[in-house]
């Protein structure tokens, strides 16, 4: 089967795209949403990010803690947020190179918003077996994709009935 290097996913929320643009836009409350992040890292990503931004992300999954610096790419307000992850470790992230990508944009839709969630694998240099080693250890037996997808999935439903309950 071939390496998928790229998943998305898009939903529909009842809010303006400056609403859900401003929700995704600080880092540190990503914690909130997503099934694996826990937000950042004390005194960063508090605030609206900004192109250049970088924070310290937080991440779980099952016991195993981890951190990851990361990179604002795009900052378009009430159209595309987007971040890339170069840096990981365990207390601090310290092991850099190309990790991947995350991409949200926001497009005004039926009086509301299509929030879509885009990860992007950016490590294209490691060859596939040892990449599909890695992500079947690291997920519990699936593909970095695979888990990924169900995140996603996870991320915008919890965004969704968070900004839908506070209007």
């Amino acid at each position: 089967m071939a390496r998928v290097f790229t998943v998305s996913d898009s939903i529909h929320i009842d809010v303006p795209p400056d609403v859900a643009y401003q929700a995704i836009c600080r880092p540190g409350d990503m914690g909130r949403w997503s099934p694996e992040n826990l937000g950042t890292a004390e005194g960063t990503g508090q605030a609206p990010a900004e192109l250049g931004t970088t924070f310290v992300g937080r991440n779980k999954r099952g016991r195993f803690r981890w951190v990851t610096r990361c990179t604002v790419t795009a900052a378009d307000p009430g159209h595309r947020f987007a971040f890339r992850v170069h840096a990981i470790g365990v207390a601090r992230p310290r092991l850099r190179g190309p990790i991947a990508s995350w991409e949200y944009r926001f497009e005004p839709v039926d009086g509301g918003t299509r929030v879509t969630e885009t990860w992007t694998d950016d490590r294209r240099a490691w060859p596939d077996f040892v990449a599909d080693t890695f992500d079947r250890i690291a997920t519990a037996g699936h593909t970095f994709a695979a888990f990924q997808a169900r995140n996603i999935r996870a991320t915008l439903r919890n965004l969704k009935r968070e900004l839908e309950t506070a209007n």
